[in-house]
């Protein structure tokens, strides 16, 4: 299995992403340039965190026009793999490759934090071996991280079981007290319809290892390997 890790112009979280897919889980990992206009032989692209282009305009909103995100979308529309974290996340949404958008946070304030995650459901490639009784403090580190999407969309990503993540208390209640940024509905992260293009704001790399005392966020990984593996 090889994934593809992007690395656009202010990405800054992409070594974390290739060290945690490739030293941590074992897998072959490259990294792909923004400008490629073609991808690699890969199984899953991953979109990494940072401030692709600085975040003008808004959060992912450049980014989606690079050379890589048309080859990209063609992956994804042939069932391939794609996963954004954070400005991946923004990335996604902002190409229209996940539904939504994100926003300022509620208090337009940049957040960095652990904050605690709920798994929704185990029928994703990056949760499907998670216990959804479980909380997951994962960290946070976004200024654009409020999901919004209108009340139609989130039915229907509500009906289709495309939730993959809410917010919640370190007890796994889900509240707006346990809310960091104003998303609605507590969502955190989410998928596509064919569940193949998942994205979430936070950074389940920066906690996948006892060195970083913490590894709540190393069952994700190890959910999208064994997905991979599977579809190969």
């Amino acid at each position: 299995m090889k994934f593809g890790v992007i690395v656009f112009p202010g990405s800054n979280c992409d070594d974390d992403m290739v060290h945690v897919l490739g030293d941590v889980m074992g897998q072959d990992v490259v990294k792909l340039w923004h400008k490629n206009t073609d991808l690699p032989d890969v199984d899953c692209v991953v979109l990494p965190g940072g401030f692709s282009y600085g975040d003008y305009v808004r959060a992912g909103a450049i980014a989606q026009f690079s050379p890589i995100m048309k080859p990209v979308k063609a992956f994804a529309e042939a069932g391939g793999f794609v996963f954004g974290v954070c400005n991946g996340f923004q990335i996604l949404c902002e190409s229209h490759l996940l539904p939504g958008i994100l926003l300022r946070n509620a208090n337009q304030q940049f957040i960095c934090s652990n904050v605690w995650l709920k798994p929704q459901t185990n029928n994703s490639p990056v949760t499907a071996d998670l216990d959804l009784n479980a909380a997951l403090k994962i960290p946070i580190a976004h200024a654009e991280g409020r999901f919004y999407a209108e009340e139609r969309t989130l039915d229907q990503l509500e009906a289709n079981d495309q939730v993959l993540f809410r917010y919640c208390s370190p007890e796994g209640e889900i509240n707006a007290g346990a809310n960091p940024n104003g998303a609605l509905r507590n969502i955190a992260g989410i998928c596509n319809a064919r569940r193949n293009v998942f994205g979430m704001m936070p950074h389940p790399e920066r906690a996948a290892e006892a060195v970083l005392g913490n590894t709540d966020g190393r069952g994700l990984f190890e959910s999208l390997v064994a997905a991979v593996a599977a579809s190969c």
